[in-house]
């Protein structure tokens, strides 16, 4: 079986110009987390996020995003080259439609940097969650990430999320609460693996229309 690592990014808004800010890992043994700084002092965001949470979260800082671009192509080489895993993310990356991959593959493509993901498999959590399981509440649909977890799983991972709200996401780096800003994503990538195991366990191989995400040509 293909080992489960679930992604997330945040960002400073929507448009092509806007900059990655947080890019987090949930690994077997915990939470892989790079966060820039926008070269400000933000304090021990390490040591905060680790007296925050029981979780195992190993957090770096970076001044700029090309920095934390190349140290997550420099992670994924050495983590997922040569090992079978399966890349997952709640809403990254499905037919028409998807935010974090087609973000990241901008920013990439911006600064130059060698796409990071080569020979690894991915599959979006999203389609399967709303077209395999019922989240249905009062006669309305409820497949955002937080009511999902919610409501197929034990609720455990939302006490590590600072934010009433993802959109909170980009003032807090902008207020250089980056603290938050990690606890929010590794709450979302914790999230995100624990849908995704749900769904593996009650749906087929075949719901997950895993892809490869290995570009035509590689650097």
């Amino acid at each position: 079986m293909l080992e489960l690592v679930a992604f997330d990014i945040e960002t400073t808004g929507f448009d092509v110009g806007d900059e990655v800010t947080v890019i987090g890992f949930a690994v077997p043994m915990g939470v892989r987390v790079f966060a820039q700084t926008g070269g400000r002092d933000v304090g021990d965001v390490a040591g905060e996020v680790g007296a925050a949470t029981d979780t195992a979260v190993q957090v770096s800082t970076h001044r700029c995003e090309r920095e934390v671009l190349t140290a997550v192509a420099g992670f994924a080489a050495d983590r997922f080259r040569d090992e079978d895993v399966l890349l997952a993310a709640y809403n990254g990356e499905r037919f028409r439609g998807g935010f974090d991959l087609p973000f990241l593959r901008t920013r990439y493509a911006t600064h130059d940097v060698a796409w990071p993901f080569t020979d690894v498999a991915y599959a979006d959590v999203l389609p399967l969650v709303a077209n395999r399981f019922n989240t249905t509440v009062d006669g309305d649909e409820s497949s955002d990430l937080e009511a999902a977890y919610d409501l197929l799983c034990d609720g455990a991972h939302g006490a590590l999320d600072p934010f009433a709200d993802s959109a909170e996401a980009v003032a807090a780096f902008t207020e250089a609460r980056l603290t938050d800003l990690v606890l929010h994503n590794v709450a979302d990538v914790l999230r995100t693996r624990a849908l995704a195991r749900v769904a593996q366990r009650y749906c087929s191989k075949s719901d997950f229309g895993v892809k490869s995400l290995t570009p035509v040509v590689s650097d």
